[in-house]
């Protein structure tokens, strides 16, 4: 190569890092200047055809027998060194090291950082960036990696086609405190102002995870911020995470999206971007309609009470079906057994029947004695 193709690239080059520079310095936020609705005039990738978050329609996704479950490689093997956490101004994210990766995708990835989305605490529905049937979550939970078998980091490799692979993790509230998100939260008020930082103990990655790793949704999508690169390879799982209220608003309250040399404390709240149109892409599940249906609380106690009153139902009818066939086998030995009754007189019939016997013994008895007595004489 010449003297002037080396400058023609070194040129290009320059430009393309001064353009990443200066698309990472410009300031960006959720609401107010410079909010969602203005992304796309500072960062053109943010209003392509192939954004994220989007709303899952599980009607509408299709059935790919071929996606096997999610393989966390790396994720409890923290080897003791600390996790960096941080503020940055948008959401807390901790650093993960990179022999933590995923398997059971198309090539290797390596795992960069992991951060949440969360709302305001308020009587608002939202939190979540992805919904499922047009229904938010409270809070949402991103581990991003980069893909470390064709691109050397994550710089070169999020502005390429398959060069990031990103799970999310939906998460709800409950009553139980889930002990795995104490290893971040308990630690958020070292880091309430933008751009701080503080060394945690590290801590079982998997652990924040859902225990079925096997079904979830597949999609082509983008970065949830700017500059939104159309290069993550979505993962998100079906089965919700469940914290405590008490941990959701310690998430919800305690960091601000200011500095602390800023005079005005702003809270970091409603840190999520709001679905945006799929276009032309699937959603891929990776288990069939039929398997993946869940029911509600509704539903659930409507089927056990129905089933209640049908197995009571029914015992009811064996009851009474083994009553009757007892009792009819009971009456036909009794009347087989039964001897013939005798047939009634009447008691006048019974006295006439006894004077007429008595009566016809008298007469028997005189013609007896009629009989058996001489004749008289006669004399000449």
């Amino acid at each position: 190569m010449d003297s002037l193709g080396i400058f023609i690239l070194l040129t290009l080059k320059f430009f393309q890092w001064t353009a990443a520079a200066s698309v990472e310095e410009t300031s960006w936020t959720y609401t107010g200047l410079l909010g969602q609705a203005e992304w796309s005039d500072h960062f053109p990738d943010c209003g392509g055809t192939s954004q994220s978050p989007v709303d899952v329609i599980t009607t509408q996704t299709k059935y790919d027998p071929s996606l096997i479950p999610v393989v966390p490689r790396g994720y409890s093997q923290h080897g003791n060194q600390p996790f960096t956490l941080s503020n940055d101004g948008h959401t807390v994210v901790i650093e993960l090291p990179e022999w933590m990766g995923l398997g059971g995708l198309p090539w290797l990835f390596s795992a960069v950082q992991l951060h949440l989305h969360w709302g305001n605490g308020g009587p608002s529905d939202g939190g979540s960036e992805h919904t499922i049937n047009g229904q938010s979550a409270d809070a949402e939970l991103h581990v991003v990696h980069y893909n470390s078998e064709l691109y050397p980091n994550i710089s070169a490799a999020m502005t390429q086609k398959d060069g990031l692979a990103v799970l999310g993790i939906l998460i709800v509230t409950g009553e139980e405190t889930n002990p795995a998100f104490n290893n971040i939260l308990n630690y958020l008020s070292r880091i309430r102002h933008a751009d701080q930082k503080v060394l945690i103990p590290a801590f079982d990655v998997q652990s924040l995870l859902p225990k079925n790793l096997g079904r979830y949704y597949r999609y082509n999508g983008s970065l949830t911020t700017p500059p939104c690169y159309q290069s993550v390879l979505w993962t998100v799982f079906h089965e919700r995470v469940q914290i405590s209220k008490a941990q959701l608003m310690k998430m919800e309250t305690i960091l601000y999206s200011s500095n602390a040399e800023e005079s005005e404390k702003m809270l970091l709240q409603d840190n999520y971007r709001v679905t945006q149109p799929l276009n032309h892409r699937v959603v891929f599940a990776s288990f069939s309609a039929e398997s993946g249906k869940e029911l509600s609380s509704g539903e659930v106690t409507a089927i056990v009470i129905g089933v209640m009153c049908g197995c009571v139902g029914l015992a009811v009818i064996i009851r009474f079906i083994v009553k009757t066939i007892r009792s009819t086998s009971s009456w036909d030995i009794l009347h087989n057994n039964r001897p013939a009754p005798m047939p009634r007189i009447n008691e006048p019939e019974k006295t006439n029947e006894k004077k007429q016997d008595l009566a016809l013994n008298s007469t028997s008895e005189a013609e007896r004695k009629e009989e058996s007595s001489p004749s008289p004489q006669t004399e000449p």
